[in-house]
């Protein structure tokens, strides 16, 4: 028969009573007063900080913008449709994040991270917030080493580095995509990940770019973030965020990147849309008192890191959209003044023929030759300048008077460099090729070709060199500069060519009269 021994059972209680601990689970919830057009209105969320996180029923999640005194306005991720008055709101105490990582690499995601090109699930639970804040002045070190769009137009004269952040400006259909897809292309065999930030932009439209860049081999180093315009205004708001924050985990692993947004007219609209909706007071346009800031906080996270925290980059091509040319507009003024340059398209060029139609007189690279390779500095230096003056040389032109032997061997010139730096899209070239084009065509090699011939020329003399002078296309790409035998080597090379193609020039006219 067991024996209660009292002591034994008090020890044992004493024992309980001084391990007890108390644990508490306190969850702030808040109940929805009003919800439409992706915003509700929450009430009962005091401590709830600016930017977090909300949990709402059906999986919807939500973004703390406005604070207010008796209540939080939010703008709803998800189907915000299936959100009622009253429901519940929980804070999740978590900044806005998304999956980053190697896993992301040839995949299409929505600015959540949820893959939307049936391959399955994002193997990767790293993940970062949306919104960080940009690396120090300390932290950076000089943009340095060429972005190489493959584009003779821009890599001559408007060169793009790495952690450069450069404009890309137009009107509607004058080729600001297919400038983004050509530089995509032409990192096929290099180290540079591409992110596609698609904005607000037709289904349809981003189908075609994703088929584009498969097609060119060119989805194994790229990310496609898409918002289209059939998504609310608040997916439309978080997407080139999200887009950076991807783009952020290759540059603090010493790798490079660059986020290209198409474009952020439409994001200033979807801020716009829910600023106004938040009942913000409108500023300039409607637009609210802090677009500004919302763009400058984005572009300024592109950076080339110093060599301490391990030298990657972010590099960072926006786009904006004009209306007829007007760059005097409110968004296109604010982002011109944030970047390091713009390249900027005109309607006009393009419909003439000459394409990329850059306008060199008004697009510039503010980090200039520093993002050029020593070869392209020493034979395109002046090019920009050259072709800026020819464009008002041949306005003044036009009214037919007189003009002098020099005036009409640089309007030659210039006509002649113009179809040099004409290219087909998709067709982007090595920089040794461009290098050895603009060559020819700065030191006077083409001044006497048909102008209608010169882009014929330029193709003979590539594929010429390619098969009887290789030599001087290696020592390029591995030497990048030009020193004195590789010049007199190149001079050869053309003059060669020039020879054969007078003669085979001559035998055609002579077979067709």
């Amino acid at each position: 028969m067991a024996t209660i021994k009292a002591d034994e059972i008090t020890k044992i209680i004493r024992e309980q009573i001084e391990n007890y601990q108390q644990v508490m689970a306190v969850e702030e919830v808040g109940a929805v007063i009003s919800v439409g057009d992706g915003i509700a209105r929450i009430h009962g969320l005091d401590k709830v900080m600016a930017g977090e996180m909300l949990a709402f029923p059906h999986d919807v999640v939500g973004i703390a913008l406005n604070l207010e005194e008796d209540q939080v306005g939010a703008v709803l991720l998800g189907d915000y449709t299936k959100i009622e008055e009253g429901d519940p709101v929980r804070r999740t105490k978590k900044i806005m994040s998304v999956p980053v990582g190697e896993a992301l690499i040839g995949r299409v995601v929505n600015p959540l991270g949820q893959p939307l090109d049936d391959k399955g699930l994002i193997a990767t639970n790293q993940r970062s917030p949306i919104e960080r804040l940009a690396p120090g002045v300390i932290d950076r070190q000089p943009v340095r080493e060429p972005v190489q769009t493959g584009i003779k137009a821009i890599d001559a004269m408007i060169p793009v580095g790495r952690g450069q952040r450069e404009l890309i400006i137009g009107d509607r259909q004058t080729g600001k995509t297919a400038i983004i897809l050509d530089t995509i292309i032409n990192q096929r065999k290099g180290d540079l990940i591409c992110i596609y930030c698609a904005i607000g932009q037709k289904r349809s439209t981003v189908a075609q770019v994703i088929k584009t860049l498969t097609d060119g081999e060119a989805m194994e180093h790229s990310i496609v973030v898409t918002a289209s315009a059939s998504e609310p205004a608040t997916m439309q708001y978080i997407a080139p965020f999200a887009a950076c924050a991807m783009g952020e985990f290759f540059r603090d692993h010493g790798k490079h990147a660059v986020c290209f947004y198409d474009d952020l007219s439409k994001h200033a609209q979807a801020y716009r849309e829910i600023s106004l909706l938040l009942r913000r007071p409108p500023g300039r346009e409607a637009y609210p008192g802090d677009v500004f800031f919302l763009h400058s906080r984005l572009l300024e996270r592109a950076a080339k890191m110093s060599k301490d925290l391990g030298g990657g980059s972010l590099s960072a091509l926006p786009v904006i959209e004009t209306q007829a040319g007007d760059v005097s507009a409110y968004i296109p003024t604010n982002v011109i003044s944030i970047t390091d340059g713009q390249i900027y398209l005109e309607s006009d060029l393009f419909n003439i023929g000459v394409r990329p139609a850059i306008n060199a007189g008004i697009s510039v690279s503010r980090v200039g030759g520093n993002a050029q390779i020593k070869a392209m500095r020493q034979v395109a230096g002046s090019l920009r300048l050259d072709m800026a003056q020819f464009r008002e040389l041949a306005a003044f032109a036009q009214f037919g008077s007189e003009l002098d032997k020099a005036t009409q061997a640089q309007l030659g010139r210039g006509r002649r460099l113009t179809e040099l730096l004409k290219q087909d899209q998709f067709q982007p070239l090595p920089v040794e090729k461009q290098v050895l084009g603009i060559f020819a065509g700065t030191n006077g090699y083409v001044d006497d070709i048909p102008v209608e011939d010169v882009r014929r020329f330029e193709k003979g003399l590539y594929s010429f060199v390619e098969t009887n002078y290789s030599s001087v296309l290696k020592t390029l790409a591995e030497k990048k500069a030009i020193d004195d035998s590789l010049r007199a080597d190149m001079k050869k090379a053309i003059e060669d060519f020039k020879q054969r193609f007078a003669s085979d020039r001559k035998m055609a006219e002579a077979a067709t009269s």
